[in-house]
């Protein structure tokens, strides 16, 4: 079977990432057609926008897209509509894709690269966050009006028991092929929108009584991923909450660069990137850390084309290279050898041969 794959650069260190991860699932043996599209500052740079009509259609006609970075000082200037993170947006709501998910695993390889004290990093953790991707504050009314203090803005955080609904059971669903565990997080002590998050979540749980479900409100998950990260399975929570989070449990795994994501809605069909940004300081000098590019595209495998060996045989390659103390510059010890992209990527095609 020949699977049909857009790939999108994107911009800064974007190119070099997604040239690494297309060499590690050719290396699967399976059969791929691969086409390549603009989006974000290159297509800005190209066509004015940053998400061409030629871009989204391709994506459209895929099994699989797989994004590298958008985004960079070149175009901060540009008017919010134009800017090149408006490419996330459109494809997001153009694909349905809803559900965000953000693994973030501590390899015990690299506990001395954590900011976690010894004793918490020691045995590493393995958790999910499941991310709702397009309702709640960043797309309710918002503006500017004058208030009784004078000129305010305003941002409106709404959910519909509907956008509840089908994240908690993409949640659950996650948390029943791990280990059955699953936290709600929210605000419920202050938002009436978590209070109606909280109520659904609870009314759904019947339908997995094998699933384990607590609630936690989002400054104590917060605290606790400092604490102790390894209590954590599965996390779900709302799109503002969940990408803050999602970050902060980035940074205990040792580097952003480390951090694959997929984006998910009702059909086979997904986005997948790594969680960090173009770093266009980096651009074009073979430093940056591949390892989340690669990461996305065996996540690909597994949910968009249902290959889990070839998933896993990618997965266990990158952990025998860092058990083997493969590191680039973001991982690397103080005065320890730093290997480039090309060179890291060449020790995961070794280790999955």
């Amino acid at each position: 079977m020949s699977y049909r794959i857009t790939l999108l650069p994107g911009d800064g260190i974007g190119p070099e990432v997604i040239g690494a991860a297309v060499q590690v699932l050719r290396a699967t043996g399976l059969d791929f057609q691969f086409t390549e599209c603009l989006a974000g500052g290159a297509a800005i740079d190209r066509h004015g926008i940053p998400l061409p009509q030629d871009t989204l259609d391709a994506c459209l006609d895929a099994d699989g897209v797989l994004l590298g970075a958008v985004g960079g000082p070149k175009w901060d200037a540009l008017p919010a509509d134009l800017r090149p993170e408006r490419a996330l947006l459109g494809l997001r709501k153009a694909l349905g894709l809803y559900t965000n998910l953000r693994p973030a695993r501590l390899f015990p390889a690299l506990r001395d690269a954590s900011p976690l004290r010894p004793d918490l990093a020691a045995d590493g953790f393995d958790l999910l966050i499941v991310r709702e991707l397009t309702g709640g504050i960043y797309f309710g009314e918002r503006g500017r009006r004058n208030g009784p203090n004078g000129p305010e803005a305003f941002d409106t955080e709404a959910y519909s028991v509907l956008e509840i609904e089908r994240i908690a059971r993409a949640a659950f669903q996650c948390a029943r092929g791990r280990r059955r565990h699953l936290t709600s997080v929210d605000k419920a002590n202050v938002l009436e929108s978590s209070r109606l998050w909280r109520e659904t979540l609870h009314r759904l749980a019947r339908e997995f009584p094998d699933v384990a479900l607590e609630d936690m409100l989002v400054d104590n998950a917060a605290m606790q991923l400092v604490r102790d990260p390894a209590r954590f399975d599965v996390i779900v929570t709302t799109n503002m909450f969940g990408d803050i989070l999602s970050d902060e449990a980035s940074q205990l795994t040792g580097s952003i660069g480390l951090l694959p994501s997929a984006s998910l809605g009702d059909t086979a069909r997904g986005l997948y990137e790594p969680v960090h940004g173009s770093a266009p300081d980096l651009a074009g000098r073979d430093l940056a850390n591949p390892v989340a590019t690669i990461l996305s595209a065996a996540m690909m495998l597994r949910y968009s084309l249902r290959e889990d060996a070839a998933a896993l045989r990618i997965e266990r390659a990158v952990a025998r290279v860092l058990d083997d103390g493969a590191r680039t510059a973001d991982i690397a010890a103080p005065g320890a050898t730093a290997l480039s992209t090309d060179a890291i990527t060449r020790r995961i095609l070794d280790a999955m041969a």
